[in-house]
């Protein structure tokens, strides 16, 4: 599998992006290794990754010297945030609870996760967009499984990056990601008929699929709006993929890192409600891992008015915000709450709180918004 380092995916990069981040795409990076990861049937993920000696954003790596580390890095920040660009500007309500716990809350706020949605395809799944963060250092961790949804997910820590002094957001400690994807072999023939016709079409948009979520286009063609239909009534994580592409699909906050009484997740559930944010309630609005230490809730997704090939403009569901606490483990309740660092705290991901929160962007939770 090609990787995004080969010359013509930096040749792709350095025309797409604006003329601010093509001064960073002259940094050089070191041949992947190949890691195969299980995948769902016979199909086999593989995504390509440097090694932790040889990853640019390694801190171990001496070789290139400390200018190529910090141009690399800045780099990887810029294209996360061009991916948050695109994000808030498509949708208010991320936007807007941003400023507004920025507003009680004004240090550093932090992200826990990001997350995207893929078609488990031809090569358009998890492993596209994984071999971006790979690249820069990022490891693969666990796999989550979906089955009454037909998803899988796979989730990467990562690297050990200092966060740039006062930064926030993507230029804050770098966040986990969570790339999930629709099994599409386990579709209707018609669903993976439609998936088929625009992936295929896209050719080689596979390869692009971070420049795609950086620029905020999609790798395939407009759809027709009886095609999205026809996917929102077998599967509404389908029909969001179709026309939102590798679009980042939410960002979470660390509730936990906040400095204000927001720090916990209750009390910043209730003060959005209360400020007259839509909560996702499948579930309860709060979900609670069984060990009780990941504890999740989101808004519901925004929705945008999209144009399909065949002329007809619909609104169509868009992004959401999550938010995120991790309580501390066992074993650390007895450390000093000023030296508690994110290492003590519950890691990982929970698939009853996933499972649930995918529902953001469905039509049941979208009613929400105006009833």
């Amino acid at each position: 599998m090609m990787s995004l380092h080969s010359s013509a995916i930096k040749a792709s990069l350095h025309h797409s992006f604006p003329s601010s981040l093509r001064s960073t795409l002259s940094v050089s990076f070191s041949a992947g290794s190949l890691i195969r990861l299980p995948a769902a049937g016979n199909r086999v993920l593989s995504v390509v990754a440097t090694s932790g000696r040889d990853s640019p954003m390694s801190p171990n790596n001496d070789s290139r010297g400390s200018s190529s580390k910090v141009a690399t890095e800045s780099f990887f920040r810029s294209v996360l945030g061009q991916m948050e660009t695109v994000y808030l500007n498509r949708n208010p309500t991320p936007k807007s609870v941003l400023e507004l716990v920025r507003s009680v809350d004004d240090e550093q706020l932090c992200y826990d996760h990001l997350a995207f949605r893929t078609f488990g395809i031809g090569g358009y799944g998890i492993d596209s967009l994984a071999s971006f963060f790979l690249d820069y250092g990022y490891t693969p961790m666990d796999e989550l499984k979906f089955p009454a949804k037909k998803l899988r997910a796979l989730w990467f820590a990562p690297p050990d990056v200092s966060a740039i002094p006062g930064g926030s957001g993507v230029n804050g400690p770098l966040p986990r990601v969570f790339i999930s994807e629709l099994l599409v072999d386990q579709m209707s023939s018609q669903t993976q008929d439609v998936i088929r016709k625009y992936t295929e079409a896209s050719h080689n948009g596979k390869k692009y699929a971070a420049l795609s979520s950086a620029l905020g286009t999609l790798t395939w063609e407009k759809p027709l709006s009886s095609e999205f239909e026809q996917l929102a009534r077998e599967s509404e994580y389908a029909a969001w993929t179709l026309v939102n592409g590798y679009a980042l699909n939410h960002v979470t906050i660390s509730v936990h890192r906040l400095k204000s009484h927001l720090n916990k997740i209750k009390k910043l559930n209730q003060f959005l409600e209360e400020k007259g944010f839509k909560l996702n309630s499948e579930g309860g609005v709060l979900k609670v891992s069984p060990d009780g230490g990941l504890q999740q809730s989101s808004t519901v997704a925004d929705s945008i008015s999209f144009k399909f090939s065949d002329g007809v403009t619909k609104s169509i569901p868009c992004s959401y915000i999550e938010f995120a606490e991790r309580l501390v483990l066992p074993q650390y309740q007895n450390v000093p709450e000023s030296e508690i660092r994110e290492s003590h705290r519950r890691d990982g991901f929970e698939v009853g709180n996933a499972d649930k929160i995918f529902e953001s962007t469905f039509q049941e939770q979208l009613s929400r918004r105006t009833g």
